[in-house]
């Protein structure tokens, strides 16, 4: 089994897969269990993607989690905290970042 992407940031329990990835323990609906652990796997990805690599973030249902990740990266490379869960939700999908908590996660994110 070969993966599209050269590196993956998988949001949600699964099985191992062959490839380069971190796996965040970030419980459905919720936020990172540890932050520190979070934002160093997504400024990995970050990184990756700047040296030209294919980067995957993925969840179970690829809404909350990954919505959360994908305004997260966004905020990491630049883009200001209050434009972020709108430009995921134009860019990606209407619903991504689900939750209040969520929303309050990205406001610490630096």
């Amino acid at each position: 089994m070969t993966s599209p992407a050269d590196f993956a940031v998988l949001l949600a329990p699964g099985p191992e897969p062959a490839w380069a990835h971190r796996r965040i323990r970030w419980p459905d609906f919720w936020v990172p269990l540890d932050r520190a652990e979070a934002l160093d796997a997504l400024r990995e990805a970050l990184r990756r993607a700047h040296d030209g690599e294919r980067v995957e973030v993925a969840c179970r249902g690829g809404v909350g989690r990954t919505g959360t990740a994908l305004a997260a990266l966004a905020i990491l490379d630049g883009l200001p905290v209050e434009r972020a869960v709108p430009w995921v939700r134009a860019g990606y999908h209407p619903k991504a970042v689900e939750t209040p908590w969520q929303r309050r996660w990205l406001r610490r994110v630096t």
